[in-house]
């Protein structure tokens, strides 16, 4: 019986750390995830902080894929507003061993294949004419894969959309089709319930923003 009681005691104390350990790696996550709405930490300094931040939780923790996905995010944001076109290819190579390792732990995931797409343009952007035949296929392939994965995911009609919005018309775009995606999008957000509180939410206010773009004809 003592050797029963020491035992229970043993598991309970196990069981109570990895409980506080969860509780504790949430509410950072929650934390840092929430700061990316803001634009003091949506610039070059902010997301590269953010990145490196978002990398050591992910070393730390070996076995969450959101993590890398977050680092994922910032580092493929920070390839897409920055100015300086020398930093984007470096940006989206750190972007592309993050999203790798996400996928690694989340394979088959629909939030996974959108920053995989993004990557893919971020690369694109640098020089279209040039890069577009490369690029191109790739981020439309990885919406594909990402549509597939989940239907209902607001962020693959938001980025098709955009896609089609940026694309001249001569290369396959369209204002008009981008914003029928614009206004589905904003129904799958209305709808949309993540699986897990530290999965992905971002994006509904930049569809606003695009959709509002679009109806206005800019």
């Amino acid at each position: 019986m003592k050797r029963f009681f020491l035992s229970f005691l043993m598991i309970a104390g196990v069981y109570s750390a990895t409980m506080a350990q969860s509780a504790q790696y949430e509410q950072v996550m929650s934390k840092n995830i929430t700061e990316l709405e803001s634009p003091s930490t949506f610039t070059p300094a902010g997301l590269t902080e953010k990145a490196a931040l978002f990398e050591r939780i992910g070393d730390a923790e070996k076995t969450q894929w959101q993590p890398y996905y977050y680092a994922a995010y910032c580092n493929v944001m920070n390839a897409l507003v920055t100015t300086d076109r020398n930093k984007v290819d470096g940006l989206a190579d750190q972007a592309e061993a993050d999203i790798t390792k996400a996928e690694q732990m989340s394979p088959k995931n629909s939030e996974i294949s959108c920053i995989k797409s993004l990557i893919a343009t971020a690369r694109l952007k640098i020089d279209p004419m040039n890069r577009g035949q490369q690029y191109g296929p790739i981020a439309a392939s990885a919406l594909e894969d990402a549509k597939t994965q989940n239907p209902e995911n607001p962020r693959v009609y938001m980025l098709i959309g955009q896609s089609l919005y940026f694309t001249p018309e001569q290369f396959g775009g369209s204002k008009e089709k981008a914003k029928t995606l614009f206004e589905l999008a904003l129904q799958k957000f209305a709808a949309f319930k993540p699986a897990y509180k530290l999965d992905p939410t971002w994006g509904e206010g930049y569809t606003r923003g695009l959709l509002k773009s679009a109806t206005e004809g800019k």
